[in-house]
């Protein structure tokens, strides 16, 4: 899979420090995956929810952080839309958030 907005999670290391292994693997874990369907993903990801339009909310570091993307099956691409904590992600409509600029 390609992920679209990489620079965009790596700068979240200068806020959230604790944060940086456990996303490094995962941006490793998902640019190796060949994913066709949402399915796919739960699968690999038991703890993803897959919500509207091709979403997938993912837990970072056990459920301290939660991470939004659309994915876009037939290219294979990841396209990140959110990055926060848990807190951070209450305050947003998982659904229609669209950007880092969004939050």
């Amino acid at each position: 899979m390609r992920i679209i907005k990489v620079k965009a999670i790596t700068a979240q290391f200068d806020k959230y420090p604790d944060v940086e292994g456990p996303l490094k693997a995962w941006i490793d874990d998902i640019e190796a995956a060949d994913w066709a369907k949402s399915n796919d993903v739960v699968s690999r990801y038991p703890s993803a929810r897959t919500i509207d339009d091709n979403r997938v909310v993912f837990n970072i570091k056990g459920d301290q952080y939660r991470l939004i993307a659309y994915i876009f099956y037939p290219a294979r691409i990841v396209y990140v839309k959110f990055f926060g904590t848990h807190a951070e992600y209450d305050k947003i409509d998982a659904t229609t958030v669209d950007d880092f600029s969004d939050f």
